[in-house]
């Protein structure tokens, strides 16, 4: 009996609807500046933590680890939008990392890696995509006041196609 084939995962927190409709139609005002492909509202998150391709036996290790990690809720505010050149992305994020964000991410990371996950080796950028294969803008429009209560970390599969990327929320942790 052959292992099952490995799944694409990472942790994100996920605003809720109403957060994730209000970037959507941000990105689509943003578009008409610099163009590119709007991320589904459905789809608009703040990863954590990548880990690539793990095998769906690791799933409850993975989760332990989340689990280990704790965290505490927090209120994220996006303040400000940027463009990034290198990947021709434009996002929202925090002017500064919310400490309860870091430490969750510093967390989540030190137990990762204790367990033998590979994660990405960069220091952690809190940034939302929201365009992606954008120009580069004159300038972009201002960021709705969007106070993002974040109350749980999520376990995401990622899917690829020609399409773009489909998320399935495997697990959700609460935060204390």
């Amino acid at each position: 009996m052959s292992a099952a084939a490995p799944w694409r995962l990472f942790l994100a927190i996920w605003p809720t609807p109403g957060i994730a409709d209000a970037l959507n139609a941000w990105a689509r005002t943003a578009q008409v500046e610099c163009g590119g492909r709007v991320t589904l509202a459905a789809n608009i998150h703040l990863t954590l933590a990548f880990l690539g391709d793990i095998s769906p036996e690791r799933v409850p290790r993975l989760a332990d680890c989340v689990r280990r990690a704790g965290g505490s809720g927090h209120v994220l505010a996006l303040q400000e939008a940027r463009y990034w050149k290198h990947n021709r992305v434009v996002w929202a994020g925090p002017r500064e990392i919310p400490a309860a964000l870091a430490a969750l991410a510093g967390a989540l990371e030190r137990e990762l890696v204790a367990a033998g996950f590979a994660t990405e080796v960069r220091e952690f950028n809190a940034h939302v995509t929201l365009l992606r294969m954008a120009r580069l803008p004159r300038s972009l429009p201002s960021l709705p006041s969007l106070p993002w209560q974040v109350n749980e970390l999520v376990l995401v599969r990622s899917q690829l196609s020609s399409t773009g990327s489909s998320y399935a929320v495997l697990a959700r942790f609460p935060l204390a």
